[in-house]
């Protein structure tokens, strides 16, 4: 039984392999220059640092990224401040429901105290 599983696991990888090859002659990939590889690099690390919520200086950003790059994340900057802006503004309405909510939980809460003695 050991035999017949490890000859299917053996055919099993030579297919894989075959596989790959044909893959990879069809789709042939060109190497990244040491640059380009550097550049990558670099890139994947603020990526991190991105996705962890640390902050990531705006020097940086310029050094490793395009001018178009760098342009477009600083247009949706631009963006995100705006609305961010727009959203401070509550309407009047907005403001008059939160604090009649805001009396309506004192209430409940004083009422809950009052129960309980």
């Amino acid at each position: 039984m050991n035999k017949l599983y490890n000859s299917r696991e053996g055919l099993s990888s030579k297919l894989r392999q075959l596989l790959q090859e044909q893959i990879d002659k069809a789709n042939p990939r060109r190497q990244l220059t040491a640059e380009e590889t550097k550049r990558l690099s670099n890139l994947e690390a603020i990526s991190t640092k991105l996705k962890r919520g640390e902050n990531v200086q705006n020097r940086q950003m310029q050094t490793w990224l395009s001018e178009d790059e760098y342009a477009s994340i600083d247009a949706e900057w631009q963006e995100q401040l705006a609305l961010r802006e727009e959203l401070k503004d509550k309407l009047s309405e907005l403001k008059r429901y939160e604090e009649k909510l805001n009396k309506a939980q004192m209430m409940r809460n004083q009422a809950d105290a009052y129960h309980h003695k």
